[in-house]
C-alpha cells in the first residue's frame, strides 16, 4: 500500500527548520517540483545545496520540475501567454511526472516542494495535489509551523477565500470547488508576458503570508 503524498513550501525559512519539518513528519524523500531549481532569495534551496543538506539528514532527493514544473516547455499549454493547468494535466510528461510520484510513494514517504509558503498560492496544491487527489491518493500540505493541513480543508480555505458559494439549488459543491480550481489556477499560472498576479512560481520567490 503506498504512503500518503506531502507538501511543502521552502519559502525563506533557515535550511535546519526545513529539515526539522520533513523528519517530524518522518518525511524521507523529497520531490523537487519546481521549473528552475534555484534561489536568488535563499540559496541554501538552490538543487545542489538542498541535495547535500538533504543527504546528510538521510532525506533523498528527486528533481521532477521538468515533469511537474509550473512552466512548461510546450506551446500547447499555453491559452495566450499563460500557461494553463488544464491543458498541462493532459500531457504526458505531467502524467508520467504523476505516475513517479505514486511509484515512489509506494517506498518513501515523500514530500512535493517548491518555493510558496501558503500551499493555496502554488501549483504543488492547486495543479499537481489536484491530480494526486483525483487518482486516489491522500494529500496533506505541511505548513510552516509545523502543523499539517489535509488537501480537502485546503481546498475548503480557498473556497472561503474567494467567497465562493458552498451550498447552491443548482450546483453542487463538486461544481464549486472546480470553479476554486479555476480561479486560483488563472491567478497563479505562468505567464509569458512575466504578468503574475498573485505568485511567482520557480523564481526562488515567495509568498508573505504565513499560512492559515
Amino acid at each position: 500500500m503506498a504512503n500518503d503524498i506531502f507538501t511543502i513550501g521552502h519559502s525563506t525559512q533557515p535550511i535546519d527548520h526545513f529539515i526539522r519539518l520533513l523528519q517530524s513528519h518522518r518525511i524521507n524523500a523529497l520531490a523537487d517540483v519546481r521549473s528552475s531549481p534555484f534561489s536568488r532569495h535563499s540559496p541554501q534551496f538552490s538543487r545542489d545545496a538542498l541535495r547535500a543538506s538533504l543527504k546528510a539528514a538521510g532525506i533523498k532527493y528527486v528533481f521532477l520540475g521538468k515533469e511537474l514544473g509550473a512552466r512548461s516547455e510546450d506551446d500547447h499549454c499555453y491559452v495566450g501567454s499563460k500557461v494553463s493547468y488544464a491543458l498541462l494535466a493532459k500531457t504526458g510528461l505531467f502524467q508520467q511526472g504523476i505516475q513517479r510520484i505514486f511509484d515512489g510513494a509506494s517506498s518513501f514517504r515523500i514530500a512535493l516542494m517548491c518555493a510558496e509558503r501558503d500551499p493555496l498560492d502554488c501549483h504543488r496544491t492547486i495543479l499537481v495535489s489536484r491530480e494526486l487527489v483525483a487518482r486516489g491518493s491522500p494529500v496533506s500540505h505541511i505548513l510552516f509551523d509545523g502543523r499539517i493541513e489535509t488537501h480537502s480543508d485546503a481546498i475548503s480555505r480557498l473556497v472561503q477565500r474567494l467567497h465562493l458559494c458552498e451550498t447552491d439549488m443548482f450546483r453542487s459543491y463538486a461544481d464549486t470547488i472546480n470553479e476554486a480550481y479555476a480561479i486560483q489556477g488563472d491567478a497563479i499560472a505562468y505567464d509569458r508576458n512575466g504578468q503574475h498576479a498573485t505568485s511567482h512560481h520557480d523564481e526562488g520567490t515567495h509568498s508573505s503570508k504565513d499560512g492559515p
